[in-house]
């Protein structure tokens, strides 16, 4: 989970100034010296580090602090506040003023550029956009059938123009298509290096030179750490760029990447790959991000997930089951297949203010636990799962082959329904706390 282990030592280090009634100077100075070797082992640039440490001391070191009742909490939102700030302030979205805009994907080989296109398209496809991919790496064939297959997944087109090697030609002529089947985003995969080298750096100039662009993302490895902030430099300095896209960012517990680039580069993050799957890219907030990183939560963007993975009218009947006590291990299963739309627990657990990994040793965040319980609730039979009751010895060895489990677990899950099922019945009963909680 990204920011991981940067939010594990910020919060250390601000847990000795909570114990405290009023702070000292000593007191912010030993905080702020934990703060900044959080971010230095966080792989932060040591150019981003020094300012944003002073800023913070200065800040917090100030009458307001000295004088508020919460003092620690005052600190925090100082900390919160220039974070944010560090992190690029506010969500900077896509222009897409243009009729069709142009969106020209660049980056090293590896970096995940050619799946990060089809992730943007599926993105913007769900803003009532009609997306267009042009395949712009002539050189590797199997980047363009990599593009086809993954477009074909979420039904978005793919332009290409056999044997053609001039990517100006393959841009004007894909614009031109896109003018006249009324596609209004045309994006366009460019080739990537191994290396930055000037033969790759001319190309772009001159696909941009073709086709006016309203965006130029990069995208970068963030597990590559601070090399991704130098070759977000070089790339901005020889073509300039609008933007970062930041893939691997759910495998960086570290978040060094996130945290310099708006700093260094001077260009805002607009998006982060989160995970392998189409759906698994996010926009880039760096207040709610900011928020995360401090333990805080973010609550906006777990709302924003459940919006887009449940049915509203499916939720609602569902909800009405859970108060009537006609709640089934059916709907049980298609709970668990909602939330896991929602992506890894791990990274929901993150979005729930006050859960970080300290505050849940122990506690197992394993999705595998997951597929386990469907497996089993695979393996019983509708009359089996609409009443668990009939559910005697000889069935529940049945369904724990079945499922590949032991009886153990099938007699756990089934305890674990039943508890479920009296906590709901008793909050039905509560009509003032199932109308908060369940919108009835």
């Amino acid at each position: 989970m990204a920011f991981e282990s940067l939010s594990e030592k910020l919060s250390n280090a601000f847990s000795a100034l909570r114990s405290k009634g009023k702070l000292t100077e000593k007191d912010i100075d030993v905080a702020m010296r934990e703060v900044r070797l959080a971010f230095l082992s966080a792989d932060v640039a040591l150019p981003v580090v020094k300012p944003f440490i002073e800023e913070v001391s200065q800040e917090a070191k100030g009458e307001k602090v000295f004088s508020s009742l919460t003092p620690a909490q005052t600190v925090i939102k100082i900390v919160a506040s220039k974070l944010t700030d560090l992190l690029g302030g506010n969500e900077e979205g896509l222009d897409l003023t243009d009729n069709p805009s142009c969106i020209m994907m660049v980056g090293l080989q590896g970096s995940g550029k050619t799946t990060t296109s089809v992730k943007l398209a599926n993105n913007i496809r769900k803003q009532g956009k009609h997306p267009l991919l042009v395949a712009c790496d002539v050189y590797r064939p199997a980047a363009i059938d990599q593009l086809k297959t993954l477009a074909k997944q979420i039904d978005v087109p793919v332009f290409t123009i056999d044997n053609e090697k001039n990517v100006a030609l393959i841009a004007k002529k894909a614009y031109e298509h896109a003018k006249d089947n009324n596609y209004n985003v045309v994006i366009f995969d460019t080739a990537g290096r191994l290396d930055i080298d000037e033969t790759l750096m001319e190309e772009l100039k001159r696909l941009k030179q073709a086709v006016k662009m309203n965006e130029i993302l990069l995208v970068i490895d963030s597990m590559i750490g601070q090399e991704s902030v130098n070759i977000a430099k070089n790339f901005n300095d020889k073509i300039e760029i609008t933007g970062v896209i930041i893939t691997k960012f759910d495998g960086d517990t570290r978040g060094g990447v996130a945290l310099s680039v708006k700093q260094i580069v001077g260009k805002p993050i607009k998006y982060v790959g989160s995970g392998e799957k189409i759906s698994d890219l996010e926009v880039f907030y760096p207040d709610r991000t900011a928020q995360r990183i401090l333990g805080m939560g973010d609550v906006m963007t777990l709302i924003d997930k459940a919006q887009e993975a449940f049915d509203e009218d499916k939720a609602k009947e569902m909800s009405q089951k859970m108060l009537s006590n006609q709640f089934t291990l059916s709907d049980f299963l298609d709970q668990i297949e909602e939330m896991q739309k929602m992506g890894p627990i791990s990274n929901l657990v993150g979005m729930i203010p006050g859960l970080n990994k300290g505050a849940l040793k122990g506690v197992s965040l394993d999705d595998s636990k997951f597929a386990k319980t469907k497996a089993i609730i695979q393996s019983m039979t509708n009359k089996e799962r609409n009443d668990p009751k009939i559910l005697n010895g000889s069935r529940r060895m049945r369904i724990a082959k079945g499922s590949a489990t032991k009886v153990q677990d099938v007699n756990g899950l089934l305890n674990q329904f039943e508890n479920m099922k009296k906590m709901m019945k008793k909050m039905g009963k509560d009509k003032k706390f199932a109308s908060n909680f369940f919108g009835g």
